[in-house]
């Protein structure tokens, strides 16, 4: 059966263009459009689609609020346009906090240069989704987290505006029933916890890292599939929620206790035995920029057993083979389970492989994470 669409922008061009993208792939029929968030809304109770696009900018009602009322009333998977800017990345973070799955550039002169290539990354972008979490009946938000000590002011240019003591709208997350987890961990002298993820991860990375205190004993590095324009952004945001520190890496950082550093969009990041980070150009060969397993490579070879890595939500199997040299070297994985799991991808290939020393939801990987560090 096809996945039914529903194409939301003002535009006249983009509604068209990407309707005539979708319809040309047998698997997809859009079953309908609208012009703004209010006939987002209406249309989506109409028609029930299995996936929404959504723009964001539009009269009547934006997109962020749309997404909002949608997961309230009928919670659909949505894949939002945004542009590759400080304010088109703040603008996405806030849609996925809202509800919204995953996200794609929205760039007129991509659509009209490269037509294949856009088809390709839209049509496949809106199948995965099909299968998301996303839709379900109700939707709890999240645990309370003490709010952080406001960090110093930043000398880099661009944040997302408002004091630290500002926070984001409740992050809708799957209401499930409990499933068997793996037992509370041992704890263990870490000298890495190495956090990989994608579709679904930004508030995935959100809920974990929110739980740890700022006095955490173990450096971090994050690795999340985004473009270059949005990591720098996303560090900053999640700088401002966290406890800990958190910030885009730049090549010789160096790892210490309580500091979260986030992979760079576009290049790939490596750790070396002294704890210096390494930033590398991304390579046009992998898929991935910045690729999961590359930094858990590095890792496998810097710090052998001490490491711990945490594999979230997110399409595909990347860090799977960095997983598989970490084991190797006697570390420890985690992976997310299915359920809380937006797109049940990477942990699952972790799982499928045999690599998963322990499986645990989202909410308790955070509290898991203190208990085996500190």
């Amino acid at each position: 059966m096809a996945v039914k669409v529903l194409v939301v922008d003002d535009s006249g061009f983009f509604r068209r263009r990407v309707s005539e993208i979708l319809s040309a792939d047998s698997n997809i029929q859009v079953v309908g459009t609208a012009t703004n968030g209010k006939e987002a809304i209406d249309q989506a109770l109409a028609l029930k689609p299995d996936v929404i696009t959504m723009d964001y900018e539009m009269p009547m009602m934006d997109g962020i609020t749309a997404v909002r009322h949608i997961m309230q009333r009928c919670p659909t998977p949505v894949l939002m346009f945004s542009s590759l800017t400080h304010e088109g990345a703040r603008v996405t973070l806030d849609a996925l906090d809202a509800g919204a799955v995953d996200f794609l550039p929205k760039n007129f002169e991509d659509i009209s240069r490269n037509p294949e290539k856009v088809k390709q990354l839209l049509c496949e972008k809106i199948l995965s989704i099909s299968r998301s979490n996303r839709r379900v009946s109700t939707y709890s938000a999240p645990a309370p987290v003490a709010a952080p000590t406001p960090a110093p002011a930043s000398s880099s240019a661009g944040s997302f505006g408002g004091s630290a003591s500002v926070r984001p709208a409740p992050i809708p997350v799957r209401a499930h029933a409990a499933t068997p987890s793996s037992p509370a961990p041992k704890r263990k002298n870490y000298k890495l916890v190495a956090i990989g993820t994608s579709t679904g991860g930004p508030v995935a990375l959100q809920r974990v890292l929110t739980q740890l205190p700022a006095s955490f004993p173990a450096p971090i590095v994050l690795i999340q599939h985004m473009p270059a324009a949005f990591t720098k952004a996303f560090a900053e945001r999640l700088d401002k929620l966290c406890r800990i520190s958190v910030k885009e890496a730049e090549d010789g950082d160096i790892l210490r206790p309580g500091l979260a550093l986030l992979a760079p969009g576009g290049k790939q990041m490596m750790i070396d035995g002294r704890g210096a980070v390494k930033i590398l150009p991304g390579d046009e060969r992998l898929n991935y920029k910045p690729c999961v397993d590359i930094t858990f490579g590095s890792a496998a070879k810097s710090y052998g057993d001490k490491v711990l890595a945490v594999v979230l939500t997110g399409m595909g199997a990347d860090g799977r083979e960095g997983a598989r040299l970490l084991k190797q070297g006697g570390s420890s994985i985690w992976a997310q389970d299915e359920a809380s799991c937006v797109i049940y991808g990477m942990p699952m290939a972790i799982v499928k492989a045999e690599l998963a020393d322990a499986v645990y939801s989202l909410d308790d990987i955070g509290k898991h994470l203190v208990e085996a560090c500190i």
